[in-house]
């Protein structure tokens, strides 16, 4: 049997949950097999770090514990307050491991004999196999985890790693045209159970960049030039996500003009990658009177051609 889970995180049984949490996350942080890769009594001791707090860091589970109706690996007891009956659940008997649903079933069998680990027909035979069954097939917990993914890897689907509270540490591969906030599920990589490990739900959070945005399939970017640049054309260092690039501003640009770089963005459900969309906007300087003496004397110095006219 699992040590006390208090006793691993070093919390009493009244600590709060986010004492647990304090307590998870600063044992975590010093036994984590990244940081212990030549101590392997570390990392056992990470494991174990790990499993208590996957027990006490859920409120029914910690309940249940406290409770007795489960021990420190989370398999169920039998019944509430652990032993009540005063049989112990994993004495032996005749050189046959015995627990608290097989002395109650004896008994309500009539004595009968089991087979294949059947119940005799008693009146609460059935009653007593089934909770047996039930308790002894129940799947481990599933944990959730959040993925916190850089705007530029998430745009190029980069696998990505994630330390599991069991210890291990595993690489995910991001879904192909994913959201933000999407989940995914890790068969396998939940809490160990009686009847099988449970699954990880991991939620995948796209980091903002201070320059890009995504829509769709598309990155954006706003790029100020100057007037010179959009008068004469300019040649410019712009971010992507995969690296900055030079490009290309025509002669005689405006502002809210698109370039397009082809390839730059998101990648799709069917493995391409979008655009980048670079919006152009000319920054004129606040006061300049030199050109405010140009513009004055300058014959194409008129009114915008507007679309919708002078009386829309």
């Amino acid at each position: 049997m699992a040590q006390n889970p208090y006793e691993v995180l070093g919390v009493p049984r009244t600590a709060s949950d986010d004492d647990i949490k304090k307590a998870y996350r600063k044992l975590a942080k010093e036994l984590h097999p990244d940081r212990n890769k030549d101590n392997p009594a570390n990392t056992e001791r990470f494991k174990r770090v790990s499993a208590a707090y996957a027990l006490l860091g859920d409120e029914a589970k910690r309940a249940q514990f406290d409770r007795g109706e489960i021990d420190a690996d989370g398999n169920p007891r039998g019944f509430a307050g652990g032993n009540a009956s005063g049989y112990k659940p994993h004495a032996r008997s005749g050189g046959f491991e015995s627990d608290p649903f097989d002395v109650f079933a004896d008994l309500f069998s009539g004595g009968g004999a089991r087979t294949g680990g059947s119940f005799g027909g008693g009146p609460f035979g059935a009653e007593f196999g089934a909770q047996r069954t039930q308790a002894r097939s129940a799947r481990g917990q599933t944990l959730s985890y959040t993925l916190d993914i850089p705007f530029d890897q998430a745009a190029r689907g980069l696998p990505q790693r994630l330390a599991l509270r069991t210890g291990k540490t595993i690489e995910i591969k991001l879904p192909a045209g994913f959201n933000d906030g999407q989940q995914i599920r890790l068969t396998g990589q939940g809490a160990p159970g009686p009847g099988g490990v449970g699954d990880a739900v991991v939620t995948l959070r796209i980091q903002p960049h201070p320059y890009l945005k995504r829509d769709g399939e598309t990155v954006t970017l706003d790029l100020p030039i100057s007037l010179s640049e959009a008068v004469r054309g300019a040649s410019v260092k712009v971010p992507t996500v995969d690296g900055p690039v030079m490009l290309a501003v025509p002669a005689g640009s405006t502002s809210g003009r698109l370039l397009r770089l082809r390839s730059r963005g998101f990648t799709r459900k069917d493995g391409g990658r979008g655009d980048q969309m670079v919006r152009l906007l000319v920054d004129l300087p606040a006061a300049d009177d030199a050109l405010r003496t140009f513009v004055d004397t300058w014959p194409g110095a008129g009114p915008a051609k507007r679309p919708f006219g002078e009386d829309a």
